[in-house]
C-alpha cells in the first residue's frame, strides 16, 4: 500500500462512515436522474436494475452543442461542475501517434459533450432541487 500513517488515520476513522456514504452518493444520482429526465437535450447515466451504483461522478451528456455554454450558465449561478477527461486517451501524446481519431467514435463524441455536476456525499434535497432546476432554466 502506497498510504503513509496520517491518511491510514483518516480511512480508519471514514470507514464506518462508507455504507451512508455510498447510500448518500446513491440518492444524490437518483434524484438527479428523476429531475433531468424530461430534458430532451440532456442524457443521465443509467443505473441498471441488477446492479448498485456508487456515483463517483455525476456526468451527463449534454446535446446539441450545449455544453460549455451550460457550464458557464452554471457557474454564473453558483453551481460548478467539470469536465474531467477533455483529452480522450488515444488522443494523448503517448498513443496519439499509434491510432486513429475514426477507431474511437464514441470517446470523439464524448469530449465535447460531457458534464460532471456536483457530486458529494452532503449533497441535500434542497441543493439537489436548486442545481436541477437551475439547469431546466438554462435555454
Amino acid at each position: 500500500s502506497r498510504l503513509d500513517t496520517l491518511q491510514a488515520a483518516v480511512l480508519k476513522i471514514k470507514l464506518p462512515y462508507l455504507n451512508s456514504y455510498c447510500k448518500a452518493r446513491l440518492f444524490a444520482g437518483l434524484k438527479y436522474n428523476k429531475g433531468l429526465k424530461d430534458i430532451d437535450w440532456i442524457t443521465t447515466p443509467k443505473i441498471m436494475k441488477y446492479s448498485t451504483h456508487v456515483f463517483h461522478q455525476y456526468t451527463i451528456q449534454v446535446e446539441n452543442g450545449k455544453r460549455d455554454k451550460l457550464k458557464e450558465f452554471l457557474a454564473k449561478n453558483g453551481i460548478a461542475s467539470m469536465v474531467y477527461y477533455p483529452i480522450p486517451l488515444h488522443q494523448q501524446k503517448a498513443f496519439k501517434d499509434n491510432v486513429k481519431d475514426t477507431l474511437f467514435p464514441v470517446s470523439e463524441n464524448f469530449k465535447s459533450n460531457v458534464l460532471s455536476l456536483p457530486m458529494h456525499t452532503e449533497l441535500d434535497n434542497e441543493t439537489l432541487s436548486f442545481i436541477i432546476e437551475t439547469i431546466k432554466k438554462f435555454k
